[in-house]
């Protein structure tokens, strides 16, 4: 090695020595912005933690002060149910915020209901109706039966006071001698006849047909079988 080397060597070293100490400093620097921002972090995490805890502390220290603003947002909130109830009211109120087809439809429901309450009214006017026949009816069907009755009591009535007089003739002319009675017989209606003749005993009448015209007495004969063929009164009827 010469002495020109050795002097450029010896030349460059503090050059060296010099760039170096710079690039420690900036190194350095570096480093210690680095851990500055580290601390300053942990001083801002443990500032929002002290903030956290403190705020329960002033809000339990204050519920009076929460309580008097709690009540104005409550009032608010009660009277949101009646201001939504108002604006509902106000659409319905205000057809102009229906659509055509809803108008269209209102109102064909409401032609819908006039022709029902309509139906309703007449329905109801008949049913009326209908029922005061119906009283009528069944009153008339009573006053009825109750004729009914009184025109079969005065039926049988009129029948006992019949027999009784047909049987008060009957006595009369079986207590007459034949002849009599045969002359009183011709003169007799056959319904009349009738009456008496069937009433009375067997003995009793032959006498009196023997004496009787032929013609006459073969005419009772004949009537008297045809109502004894006929069944009973009131068998066939019911009366």
């Amino acid at each position: 090695m010469t002495m020109i080397d050795l002097i450029s060597k010896v030349r460059f070293l503090p050059i060296t020595i010099f760039f170096a100490a710079l690039l420690l400093t900036v190194k350095v620097g570096d480093i210690w912005n680095g851990f500055d921002g580290l601390l300053n972090g942990a001083f801002s995490v443990s500032g929002a933690r002290a903030q956290e805890k403190a705020a329960p502390a002033k809000s339990e220290a204050e519920p009076r002060t929460d309580s008097k603003q709690a009540k104005p947002s409550t009032a608010a909130e009660a009277d949101a149910p009646d201001a939504v109830s108002e604006a509902s009211k106000a659409v319905a109120a205000d057809p102009t915020l229906f659509t055509q087809s809803e108008i269209d439809l209102l109102q064909q429901l409401a032609e819908r209901r006039v022709v029902l309450e309509s139906r309703e009214k007449e329905l109801a006017m008949r049913t009326g109706m209908l029922k005061a026949a119906e009283s009528r009816i069944e009153k008339k069907i009573v006053e009825l039966k109750d004729f009914q009755a009184t025109i079969q009591k005065l039926i049988k009535t009129y029948d006992e006071q019949q027999t009784q007089k047909i049987q008060s003739l009957v006595k009369i002319y079986e207590n007459m001698k034949p002849k009599d009675a045969a002359r009183i017989f011709e003169e007799l209606e056959m319904t009349t006849l009738l009456l008496v003749v069937e009433q009375m005993k067997e003995r009793k009448l032959a006498p009196i047909m023997a004496k009787m015209n032929p013609a006459k007495a073969t005419e009772i004969t004949v009537e008297l079988a045809r109502l004894r063929n006929l069944p009973a009164a009131g068998s066939a009827g019911g009366v």
